[in-house]
């Protein structure tokens, strides 16, 4: 049977940087892998951002985003069964950030599916900073991606202080027992910089299997709860966009804006890749991109944020 690991996390945790070191693991160990990627919205951007390790022993494939649930989990089956049938070592999956949890284990429990897969590992990936004053529907989602995995690893951990680790692991307990579930996170939590993770490291979290914990569910309408905007084809300075991702991420008059991420081209045949999250930005050069700007969070006011982009 084919191992399936999902690989969760909220808005810019940094799922998509863990997999491409998780991946060279598992291939370096001689495993045909395919990754399965799902983000929110109608462009894929991280899928932009794995091309590079693509290859004989690693296919990437996607599910377009934009839809309702229902229509959601058709096409994540209809794409497992289509992959169940090419003999690969291991999945993983990448969903969107706002991913309950519970879809995952009832596709995997559905004919034929059950008959091709078997669930390894769930994954979860939180930022060591995170945000404290996150909104129900966030705070859920969180408790949700929490409650059954197998392992938490703390992004950006070398940049943390020991009272701030120890507050985010009380927030991701807090949401815990907010949404009625009993667990209580401790040892199950890796805290280490990503650059120095070992083999041995990676043997633990490529074993650390699932939980079967469940929370008290939140019934909330996607769409309604999150919101993405795109920009397209859009021109200014590599300095100019960090200043514009810089005034729009601290001001909530556009809106609670937990992510933007996406490619510009700030001069002839230069592309850089955004990635900006209410603790960091980061813009760096990369060889080629798709011209789409995307911006994720809560009650987004569209006109404004259409009128700053175009200022």
């Amino acid at each position: 049977m084919i191992r399936i690991d999902l690989i969760t996390g909220f808005l810019g945790a940094g799922k998509t940087t863990f997999i491409k070191k998780y991946a060279d693991y598992l291939m370096r160990n001689h495993q045909r892998i395919a990754i399965l990627e799902n983000d929110f919205g109608a462009v894929n951007v991280d899928m932009l951002l794995l091309q590079d390790i693509a290859g004989d022993n690693c296919e990437l494939e996607m599910i377009a985003g934009g839809c309702d649930k229902d229509c959601h989990y058709r096409r994540m089956k209809t794409k497992l069964i289509s992959m169940g049938m090419r003999g690969f070592d291991r999945v993983l999956i990448e969903p969107s950030g706002i991913f309950e949890v519970d879809e995952f284990f009832d596709i995997l429990h559905e004919e034929p599916l059950d008959n091709w897969y078997e669930i390894g590992n769930v994954i979860t990936i939180a930022d060591a900073k995170l945000p404290k004053n996150l909104s129900r529907e966030s705070e859920y989602l969180l408790a949700s991606q929490a409650a059954n995995a197998g392992k938490i690893i703390l992004s950006r951990a070398q940049e943390a202080s020991d009272e701030e680790l120890a507050a985010v692991v009380d927030y991701l307990n807090q949401v815990l027992e907010q949404f009625h579930c009993r667990r209580r996170l401790k040892d199950e939590i890796l805290c280490r910089n990503w650059d120095e993770l070992t083999d041995e490291d990676f043997g633990d979290i490529v074993s650390c299997g699932y939980t079967t914990e469940s929370c008290g569910k939140l019934w909330f309408e996607q769409k309604d709860a999150f919101q993405s905007l795109y920009f397209m084809n859009m021109r200014m300075s590599g300095q100019e966009l960090r200043a514009r991702a810089e005034g729009l991420m601290g001001n909530t008059k556009y809106g609670n804006i937990f992510r933007i991420k996406g490619f510009m081209q700030v001069a002839e045949q230069q592309w850089v890749e955004l990635n900006a999250t209410q603790e960091a930005i980061t813009i760096k050069p990369i060889p080629t991109g798709q011209d789409v700007l995307i911006v994720i969070g809560e009650h987004l006011n569209q006109e404004l944020i259409e009128r700053y982009w175009s200022e």
